[in-house]
């Protein structure tokens, strides 16, 4: 079967600027097999009209080409962070975690259509960012194919964008969903931490990412096995720390820690890691976003006995989970599971020292030591 997706005509050149993507997206979700079309729209910088030779430009906004490279260098180290040792998230001496190539090709297929979307309808990044209510940094990783395209793009693209272009990406995204595998919503998770209103967070193993200090980060790549090497090490550890700036660089988001008391009496990397942990606990607990509470070490009743926590809360207020099975991961977005996860969570904070109680126990902890 021959795809043949007619496009809307590109006022500029007569060429149906959206065509090629179309057929693109048609032969990805296997509704065709081969498309006779000559290449119109490109993944590169430029459009090619074929027959008469001439281009129009659909690049990116140049001006911001600068600043993207540098987010998408800190995006690499962020997400090489991620996929290092044991829970993806918050890192360990386990196994990563690999993406999936074919997610991954989606991502970017379904980001040039809206990219050629976006531009046959006249719209930069910028004008079209506050019409669909995300920033237009957003706009342009998930272009790239480097965030999944959030249900709430989908739903307002078509005021944006109209009702022909909102149809294509609704039909893209339905497909893009279907084909997302355990590992591939382990990628996502960096896209959901950007954006989130809230997150909460538990792990019975290991500190939390978002509170690691250096040493205590230095330590827990040191046990990953097999062995980093020196470079790989390094690279891990700032892409660990830049993660980090999220709980300054997000002042409105509310991120609460549970965190065991196990964790600091085990003294992982010794005495003075564990200072500098207990310090930096104390330190990062002054910011009026961040609430960390510790579980006592003697606690009758228990709610993490299932395994580590973290949820998000959207944009649009809904909220998903994330949980790590092994060395996949799983995005939880069902009411009724997210809501079982909330009232776990729920149940722990309740369980757990409050946050002067628990500032209190970290002071009495460092003057032990």
């Amino acid at each position: 079967m021959t795809a043949s997706v007619p496009g809307r005509k590109c006022r500029s050149s007569g060429a149906p600027l959206v065509q090629d993507q179309l057929c693109r997206w048609a032969l990805w979700t296997g509704s065709v097999t081969r498309c006779d079309h000559e290449p119109i729209v490109t993944l590169g910088d430029e459009t090619d009209t074929s027959g008469t030779g001439r281009r129009t430009a659909v690049t990116d906004d140049k001006d911001q080409q600068g600043q993207r490279d540098r987010e998408d260098q800190q995006d690499q180290r962020s997400q090489q962070n991620r996929k290092a040792g044991h829970g993806g998230v918050n890192g360990g001496a386990g196994s990563g975690t690999s993406s999936e190539p074919e997610l991954s090709d989606s991502l970017r297929t379904f980001g040039a259509v809206l990219k050629a979307l976006r531009e046959e309808a006249r719209l930069t990044q910028e004008q079209l960012a506050p019409q669909v209510r995300y920033s237009a940094h957003y706009i342009a990783k998930i272009e790239q194919g480097k965030r999944f395209p959030p249900r709430g793009l989908l739903d307002r693209s078509e005021e944006a964008l109209g009702p022909a272009a909102a149809r294509v990406l609704a039909a893209a995204a339905r497909t893009l969903i279907r084909r997302a595998g355990l590992a591939s919503w382990f990628h996502q998770w960096a896209g959901i931490e950007e954006e989130a209103l809230s997150l909460f967070t538990y792990d019975p193993s290991v500190i939390p990412g978002l509170l690691q200090p250096e040493r205590y980060i230095r330590e827990l790549f040191a046990l990953r096995l097999p062995p980093l090497t020196e470079e790989a090490l390094e690279r891990q550890v700032a892409g660990r720390l830049a993660r980090q700036q999220l709980l300054t660089e997000r002042p409105n988001t509310m991120f609460s820690f549970v965190i065991d008391q196990a964790l600091l009496e085990r003294h992982l990397g010794g005495t003075e890691t564990t200072r500098d942990l207990i310090d930096h606990l104390l330190e990062v607990g002054k910011l009026r976003n961040v609430e960390i509470q510790i579980m006592p070490l003697r606690q009758d009743d228990h709610s993490g006995a299932d395994g580590p926590i973290y949820l998000a809360e959207l944009p649009d207020n809904r909220w998903v989970g994330y949980i790590e099975v092994h060395d996949n991961t799983v995005l939880v977005s069902d009411p009724k599971s997210v809501s079982n996860m909330l009232q776990r969570y729920g149940r722990m904070r309740a369980q757990a020292l409050s946050h002067r109680a628990t500032r209190d126990l970290l002071e009495q902890m460092r003057g032990e030591l």
